[in-house]
């Protein structure tokens, strides 16, 4: 039987961020745990973590191909039978072009199908459905893609209630921080006046400046720290995380991690309400309203503040949040999805 070639169509860079890769990553790894080849068709921009992560693991990335036929393209050229494409930017017919040349397409999308015509589609975001759609479609975040380090770094139970004097805070936005979220949400963090011992990861010099700008209050300390593979590690450790609304939600809730989230970008608004509503994680507001000059901006930041404070005061408060987390996401979506293309691609090759 011949090896599955699969090819990875996504992008990252600075001004784009990196969940798209993120979980293209994850869906590589449990492809070449099924002994499968994978590639990533695509630019990763100025990320020496994200092209060591790749290189580890002896994934070959390509430039990426745009148009239409440039994908089948490519496809031919790779050999691909499979083709994954995780993209807002590509033109939405490339998933029917690739169908038309026989290669199997899975589209990873959120909320929007854009239009395209995939065998396959996958909406990992909590409470996701979308009724057409031409392929079938693995939604909701039992499909949640995480990668080998989150996996392994899940504890066997939700973390246990712990009081804390000055409790150990972890603030991320994404690999990049693409919007710039740090500094603004680190100085909403100390307006709470409670102690902590902050770590803020930095994605790019002009934050961390930003960052390091910040006067913490009586008891809080400020740690700045580049991006790091250990993110998982500090996840678990932490009494609370402060995070964007992206990809990463499914890596916290898969930790059983007492997070509080902040809207970043348009599209992660609906996932979002969902995600907070049926509390997973406490919610901070969208980042334009924390921005905001005046009356209203103080106004929401002062809320913010508040939410965060009730919960670096309230060990019980940050334990419900990650019980509920926890038993959300087991950890196993990425396997289900593989199994599913497996099952299409070449149903005797299914191993489970």
């Amino acid at each position: 039987m011949s090896t599955l070639r699969v090819g990875l169509r996504c992008d990252a860079s600075a001004r784009r961020g990196v969940g798209h890769l993120v979980r293209c990553l994850a869906l590589a790894e449990e492809f070449l745990a099924r002994g499968a080849h994978v590639a990533v068709l695509g630019t990763v921009e100025r990320l020496d973590w994200a092209t060591a992560e790749l290189a580890a693991r002896g994934i070959p990335v390509h430039p990426g191909p745009d148009s239409p036929a440039e994908l089948v393209e490519a496809a031919r050229r790779h050999h691909l039978d499979v083709m994954v494409l995780d993209s807002y930017e590509l033109d939405p017919a490339g998933a029917g072009a690739l169908r038309a040349a026989r290669v199997f397409t899975l589209a990873v999308i959120d909320g929007d199908s854009r239009g395209q015509v995939a065998d396959l589609y996958l909406d990992q975001n909590f409470g996701a459905e979308l009724t057409g759609l031409p392929g079938r479609l693995l939604a909701g975040s039992g499909y949640a893609l995480l990668r080998d380090s989150v996996i392994t770094a899940r504890p066997p139970v939700p973390p246990p209630v712990t009081a804390v004097s000055r409790p150990r805070v972890l603030a991320f936005f994404g690999g990049t921080d693409a919007v710039g979220a740090a500094p603004v949400l680190t100085q909403v963090l100390v307006a709470t006046g409670h102690p902590m011992d902050l770590t803020v990861i930095v994605g790019r010099p002009e934050i961390e400046a930003e960052v390091e700008d910040v006067t913490p209050g009586r008891g809080q300390v400020i740690r700045p720290v580049p991006p790091t593979t250990s993110l998982p590690a500090l996840i678990t450790q932490a009494d609370l995380v402060v995070s964007a609304a992206g990809t990463s939600t499914w890596e916290l809730c898969c930790l059983g991690a007492p997070a509080a989230l902040v809207c970043v970008v348009d599209n992660q608004r609906e996932s979002y309400a969902r995600v907070v509503r049926h509390g997973l994680a406490a919610g901070l507001g969208e980042l334009p309203e924390l921005t905001a000059a005046g009356v209203a901006g103080r106004a929401a930041r002062a809320t913010a503040a508040r939410t965060l404070h009730g919960l670096l005061s309230s060990p019980q408060r940050r334990a419900t949040l990650a019980g509920k987390a926890w038993s959300t996401v087991d950890g196993r979506g990425r396997a289900r999805v593989v199994d599913a293309v497996l099952d299409a691609v070449r149903p005797a090759a299914v191993t489970g």
